[in-house]
């Protein structure tokens, strides 16, 4: 539940601008122990939710380039929806600076997508990018 409250306030704040600590307090005084998209994020860890956003907003130079670096030519970052951008930016940096074994990053953000897109083209994308970026951390 931390790494989708994460996606979503990722998300959150490409669209209002708002800084990583407001959203952090704005989770843990509103969002945290409530409803979210129907399912209950009690029992989301709130430090690792605040950890993966800080980090992904702290490396988000080097993620977005791990990102651009696997897309078609011609395609910029900025053109894959917001969601999708959000996920890839989790996953990438869990995948290249959390420490998280590759399959358990892989798996949670492609659950992460189906819950978003279902099984479709932009959950196959998100697993091929986070797959390529696993394949290229272990090759480092």
């Amino acid at each position: 539940m931390a790494r989708l409250a994460a996606v979503q306030a990722l998300y959150q704040m490409e669209l209002s601008g708002a800084g990583v600590e407001a959203v952090v307090r704005e989770f843990d005084a509103h969002r945290f122990e409530r409803d979210l998209d129907g399912q209950r994020l009690a029992e989301a860890d709130e430090a690792f939710f605040a950890e993966l956003l800080r980090g992904v907003v702290e490396h988000r130079v080097k993620i977005d380039e791990t990102i651009a670096a696997r897309l078609a030519q011609g395609w910029r970052l900025d053109r894959l929806d917001a969601t999708v951008r959000a996920i890839l930016r989790c996953g990438v940096h869990e995948l290249t600076g959390a420490g998280t074994p590759p399959q358990v990053a892989i798996d949670e953000y492609v659950e992460i997508a189906k819950s978003f897109f279902g099984v479709g083209t932009e959950t196959a994308f998100v697993n091929a990018v986070l797959d390529q970026t696993a394949r290229d951390a272990r090759a480092a």
